[in-house]
């Protein structure tokens, strides 16, 4: 059976259900997305733009996740694209050693995004490399010439190698060709292979230079983004008039200003592949914004003018002119895409989201579906006009109220043409007619909408809560399970559930050894939960199941990563409670035996309540010392809080010791002015040894001083001129308003930082002339012979390439061999500064020195 019959088989695609992403299998989506021949926008089943809605949702879901990686994300629009581009055409694991690479010419990656090898190398391959996004390895043939650049994508590697096959990047080989094909139809450069069939080139081809790989990438994700009816899924919420609903979705996409996604917008609607615009109202003023998406409309079969007049067919809710005032669309009008543009229902033609009038004002939101009121017209404007042929007044004011509303009265088919559905003065009915009929059009439209309806007892309005999942990436896939649930929590509790499941999301990446893997596994604790329960239609509570049974951990041991015996990390069981529940059963088994030898006879019943009773002793034995282990920890924990005080206030008193050398008060020893000071000799000291290492005899000590000396003149005089610029354009009335000391402290510090100035010049032209050294320039030879003498510069040894690899060697051994002199002349000079060490005289000179002397008692008696 060939492809083309197999999605024939298929149905529509937009009568795939809300979940089908995560219902269906994966070979089914398989089998509706990948194409066998045929060209983009053809409108034929094997179109590589003729995506099923759950492989839609899975592409999305697999390079968002990609994006949003710490690696890609922040990077520039070229290497983000480029990873995209690399991962689509990465292999599948199949156990061989090169899964997950894909082999590639820089040149061809470049034809890819449309720019140059240089911006490759440049802004690709530098870049992504340094946020470890990418491990690339030149591969080379048997000669030792390259033969192109093995790629990894190290997000898809680690989703492959920690998060398994749940992770959103680990999509299967099907999967990967969809993906491929689909950036080939829509940016490939195309190529005609001998023996084969051509591959055409992609809509955005010739679109090449500045902003083209933004353009690829904004197209990509707009088609992901884009259901069946070809129309994209517009962003909810309040947006700028300037750059319009469009530019907002788009900017929300890529990550940029609405400014910028207006660009990338206009270029796209250039080269034919969007279309915008506002559908009509009644009123003829501007309606909704739209924007279509030209191929993938082609691709369904359903042209801009069909898919116009689908679009226009009976829409639920009233339009309203630009500037009028009044009440506007509630939210739940605004489609399935709710406030982050992704993941609504499929739809054919109720994409665009309604967005508010341009000079309208806020107001409350009200009933949308009422019955149109029409006003008797009147000839002059008389009071009387409206009563009749007569003219006449009623006999009383409650004439006729009391009679019955309906059909069959006289009053309801003679009165206006809102008589039926609107009460009078008199008694109320029990239900009003009116709200009836807004019932029933809120059914209605829920039912095309395809939204689930909220019961509200006793008549009072429930505050309706938001009907997508946060736009967060991490949080809607972690609370993907429970989405049906979501739609029945109010704004309130839907911000609870956010902040319940941040902080499990915080405390499952303290945890885990991959972050990355948080969303999933509380996800799949989030299913486990609902696989207990019974389903979600058992939930009679949802916000206090979700955030007091879904979320929580529930540890069966101490363990942090245990939850339900199950280890977060690997998923494998959890050692510890195994260990517990070893332990428990041999502490239960040593027991039965100290029964069984000490009370033996027993009957089976006595036996079993003293085992038990013993094993309840036991247990309370090893409470009361978990108890006094704890009560240890926080002993210990209290004695590390009194050392952290202790050292607390060391430090303080040691900051209220006074300078030792001027003797300002509270300064630990030494002030700010003082150290700077220290540190200003301590730079001049070594800026006339880098200056005497390369222009003095470091064996004439005279010459030695004579260039410190003149050295020290230089800075101390740069010194003294930086102070003199700094009070010309310094106020002095305000320095000195800032301190007593801050003059002093001033100038020190600006004297550190002409020092520090001073000693870098000295180094680099201490550098500059040693690596003109016959040394150096000898290395510099060495290192220039040796590049050229490799293996793949030998035939071309004058090209570019080889010139420029040389020159590079070349300069790298000279700069290090002038590092190597500097650094060993230096050390010769501080050897020589150091003071000779007083060595003692010998005890055959000192001894004879001490026998002369005389003692105390000898003086005396000779004194006396």
């Amino acid at each position: 059976m060939s492809s083309a019959a197999l999605l024939a088989m298929q149905p529509d695609p937009s009568e795939d259900s809300l979940n089908s992403s995560a219902g269906i299998p994966r070979q089914r989506a398989a089998l509706r997305s990948v194409p066998a021949s045929g060209k983009p926008g053809d409108g034929g089943l094997d179109d590589p733009l003729r995506l099923g809605r759950a492989m839609r949702l899975r592409l999305l879901a697999a390079v968002q996740a990609l994006l949003a990686d710490p690696s890609i994300a922040g990077q520039s629009d070229v290497a983000r694209l480029a990873a995209v581009v690399l991962y689509a055409k990465s292999r599948a694991p199949k156990g061989a050693k090169n899964d997950n690479q894909t082999s590639i010419w820089v040149a061809e990656l470049g034809r890819w995004m449309g720019v140059g090898e240089s911006t490759v190398n440049r802004r690709v391959l530098v870049p992504l490399r340094a946020s470890d996004g990418l491990h690339t390895k030149e591969k080379r043939n048997a000669k030792g010439r390259p033969t192109g650049l093995e790629c990894l994508v190290m997000p898809l590697w680690n989703a492959r190698k920690s998060g398994g096959a749940a992770h959103p990047l680990a999509l299967s080989k099907a999967e990967l060709a969809t993906l491929l094909r689909l950036c080939e139809a829509l940016f490939g450069p195309g190529w005609t292979p001998e023996d084969k069939e051509p591959t055409p080139p992609g809509l955005l081809a010739g679109r090449t230079g500045k902003g083209a790989a933004t353009d690829r990438l904004g197209l990509l994700l707009m088609v992901l983004n884009t259901r069946a009816s070809g129309w994209l899924q517009l962003c909810g919420g309040s947006v700028k008039a300037k750059e319009g609903r469009g530019a907002a979705t788009l900017a929300r996409l890529l990550g940029c200003s609405p400014s910028g996604a207006r660009k990338v917008l206009a270029r796209l609607t250039e080269a034919g592949v969007v279309a915008r615009d506002h559908r009509d109202t009644a009123t003829r003023m501007r309606g909704k914004g739209r924007v279509m998406l030209l191929p993938v409309a082609r691709a369904y079969g359903r042209t801009p003018a069909s898919v116009e007049a689908v679009s226009g067919l009976g829409t639920v809710f009233s339009q309203r002119p630009a500037g009028a005032v009044g009440d506007h669309a509630p939210a739940a009008a605004a489609g399935a895409l709710g406030a982050s543009g992704i993941g609504g229902a499929e739809e054919a033609g109720d994409a665009a989201v309604q967005e508010r009038p341009d000079g309208a004002e806020l107001h409350a939101d009200h009933a949308s579906v009422v019955t149109p009121v029409v006003p008797p017209q009147l000839s002059g404007g008389f009071s009387g006009e409206g009563r009749g042929g007569e003219g006449r007044r009623p006999g009383r004011a409650c004439v006729r109220e009391d009679q019955a509303v309906d059909g069959e009265s006289a009053v309801a088919g003679s009165g206006s043409l809102v008589a039926g559905a609107d009460p009078l003065r008199g008694e109320k009915p029990t239900k009003s007619p009116v709200d009836e009929q807004e019932q029933a059009g809120t059914i209605a439209a829920g039912a095309r909408a395809g939204a689930r309806l909220t019961v509200v007892g006793g008549r009072k309005t429930q505050q309706q809560g938001r009907p997508e999942l946060p736009a967060d990436l991490d949080l809607r896939v972690a609370l993907a399970p429970v989405s049906w649930l979501w739609r029945g929590l109010n704004r309130w509790q839907q911000d609870r559930v956010v902040e319940a499941a941040k902080v499990e999301l915080a405390q499952l990446r303290n945890v885990l050894e991959w972050s990355g893997q948080a969303p999933s596994a509380l996800a799949a604790r989030l299913t486990s939960r609902l696989e207990e329960t019974g389903g979600e239609a058992l939930v009679t509570r949802p916000f206090g199941w979700i955030t007091r049974r879904g979320l929580v951990r529930r540890p069966s041991c101490s363990d942090v990563r245990c939850d339900d015996g199950v280890r977060l990390d690997t998923g494998a069981d959890c050692d510890n409670c195994a260990n517990i529940l070893h332990s428990r059963r041999a502490w239960r088994v040593r027991i039965a035996a100290e029964v069984d030898q000490e009370l033996p006879g027993l009957e089976q019943d006595a036996r079993y309540r003293e085992i038990e009773a013993r094993m309840r002793r036991h247990a309370e034995a090893e409470a009361a010392g978990l108890v006094a282990r704890q009560a240890e920890a926080r002993e210990r924990e209290a004695q590390a809080a009194v050392e952290r005080e202790r050292a607390a206030a060391e430090a303080a008193a040691r900051q209220a010791v006074a300078c030792q050398e001027c003797g300002r008060e509270r300064s630990a020893g030494l002030c700010e002015a003082c150290g700077h000071r220290r540190q200003v000799e301590v730079l001049i000291g070594e800026a006339g040894l880098l200056a005497a290492a390369w222009s003095a005899d470091l064996t004439d000590p005279v010459a030695v001083a004579a260039v410190v000396a003149e050295v020290r003149t230089a800075i101390e005089d740069a010194i003294a001129a930086a102070w003199a610029q700094f009070q010309e354009i310094t106020d002095p009335a305000a320095l000195e308003a800032a301190g007593p000391n801050a003059v002093e402290d001033a100038a020190a510090y600006n004297a550190v930082l002409t020092a520090e100035s001073a000693a870098a010049e000295y180094r680099h032209e201490a550098l500059v002339m040693l690596g003109r050294s016959e040394e150096a320039q000898a290395e510099a030879r060495k290192a220039y012979a040796t590049e050229l003498a490799k293996p793949w510069f030998q035939a071309l040894p004058d090209s570019d390439d080889a010139q420029r690899a040389a020159t590079g060697a070349a300069a790298k051994a000279q700069t290090r061999t002038a590092e190597h002199l500097l650094a060993v002349r230096l050390e010769q000079l501080h050897i020589q500064a150091r003071p000779a060490p007083v060595r003692g005289a010998a005890w055959s000179r000192r001894l004879p020195e001490l026998a002369a002397r005389q003692l105390d008692g000898e003086a005396l008696e000779v004194t006396a």
